[in-house]
């Protein structure tokens, strides 16, 4: 640790970067993590580590797509309900049985979907386009149009051999069944990175001190639960390290307490009072700064470095600031880190159904609720007051509105929404 006292503290002196300067300043000094096995049961929403390459061959063998009869195309072919077709049927195959007889000229086997196609059938006619025929044992098949049709044939789906899943997929419940399918118990997958999540503040208190809260002599600690439940969607491991007082020896102890972890992430003091010591703590502890301000609102205040190889992110306080940076700087970082190629939630263009004004030279991020337009497009409203401490204005937010620097838009004016739900 540095011999300078925290309590000897001076303002840092800010860097003002844009938030794509600060963005890929994070993205460049975050690393994919390392792999691990996992059983196919708790590989959903994971990131493969590896590409799967296919032991097994699927379908396995030629296979009815349809309840019904296999049978020679050449003998159903023209058939219809003023010119039927009888055929003998010669056994029944269910599903995961197999045919004992060879399809002769004539015949037909009644099969059920995924039973396994006999030997001299190349079609398999619906049950629907067949009747019983005139004799017992016999069809007539009303409907030559499934001639050649309804076979599912070996190996067009996955061969032996084949790559069908890269590394870098997200797995999702169809993957999920794919990997079942290959006979996957375990599963190859990058690590989820452990993020310690610490808020500052004499002002705050948790569920134990509701009290407080009620009497309104405290606030209540709602960052460390949404940047938790952040965390958690982005697909990281959040750990919930609690308060921090705004005295630096306190504060020490909780920061020290996230090592082992791959990411940090605080929130609160980072401003220029005589209380605000997370900079300083940081600066002792030997954390490399990398950057102090981003030009962007609500969120100004915010700081990334590295203290040894564990990024650290700290946050400004107030609630609607910290949920937004971490939406726009932390999570991509996260994601990057789960071994994910596209770090950034979709967006959608949209128009604005009133007037937004920005001043100033930083990049606004306004909640807005989305709204279908007669026209197919979608329209954007601001959820109300705008202000950093405004809970409600993101709670009820679908979207992110990005305004540009020192910007006038009228009603109508068209731009990027971050989608952070969908209708």
């Amino acid at each position: 640790m540095r011999e300078r006292s925290a309590r000897a503290r001076r303002p840092r002196e800010p860097d003002w970067l844009s938030v794509d300067e600060a963005r890929e300043i994070i993205l460049s000094h975050v690393t994919v993590l390392g792999r691990e096995m996992v059983p196919l049961t708790e590989a959903l929403g994971r990131v493969l580590a590896a590409e799967i390459e296919s032991s097994v061959m699927h379908p396995a063998w030629d296979n009815s797509g349809m309840d019904g009869f296999a049978v020679r195309s050449e003998d159903v072919a023209g058939a219809s309900r003023e010119q039927p077709t009888v055929l003998r049927v010669i056994e029944q195959v269910p599903a995961g049985g197999f045919p004992t007889q060879r399809l002769r000229a004539g015949e037909a086997i009644r099969v059920m979907t995924g039973a396994p196609v006999p030997e001299g059938a190349d079609s398999v006619t619906r049950l629907e386009c067949t009747e019983p025929g005139p004799e017992p044992g016999t069809i007539r098949v009303l409907d030559g149009s499934d001639a050649g049709r309804n076979i599912r044939r070996k190996g067009e789906d996955v061969k032996i051999g084949d790559r069908p899943l890269a590394a870098g997929t997200l797995l999702r419940p169809a993957e999920i069944g794919l990997l079942a399918m290959l006979g996957q118990p375990l599963v190859p997958v990058y690590r989820q990175p452990t993020v310690a999540i610490l808020s500052t503040g004499n002002e705050l208190a948790d569920f134990a001190d509701l009290p407080l809260v009620y009497s309104g002599r405290r606030i209540m600690n709602c960052n460390s639960y949404a940047l938790h439940a952040q965390v958690r969607e982005a697909g990281g491991e959040p750990v919930l390290l609690g308060i921090a007082r705004d005295d630096p020896e306190t504060l020490r102890r909780h920061l020290e307490s996230a090592a082992g972890h791959d990411a940090l992430i605080t929130s609160g003091g980072l401003a220029v009072g005589d209380h605000d010591y997370v900079t300083d703590v940081l600066d002792d502890l030997g954390m490399e700064f990398l950057f102090y301000r981003v030009r962007m609102r609500p969120g100004s205040p915010f700081a990334f470095g590295v203290l040894g190889a564990m990024p650290v992110f700290a946050l400004p306080g107030n609630p609607v600031s910290a949920i937004v940076t971490f939406e726009v700087l932390v999570r991509p970082a996260l994601r990057k880190m789960r071994g994910l190629t596209e770090y950034d939630r979709p967006t959608r263009r949209v128009r604005l159904a009133e007037p937004v004004t920005t001043r100033g030279d930083r990049t606004h991020f306004y909640r807005a609720k989305l709204e279908r337009r007669q026209d197919g497009g979608w329209a954007a409203r601001l959820t109300g007051p705008q202000g950093a401490g405004i809970f409600t204005s993101v709670s009820s937010a679908d979207a992110l509105l990005r305004v540009p620097p020192d910007s006038e838009l009228s009603a109508g004016a068209e731009l990027d929404a971050i989608v952070l739900r969908e209708r």
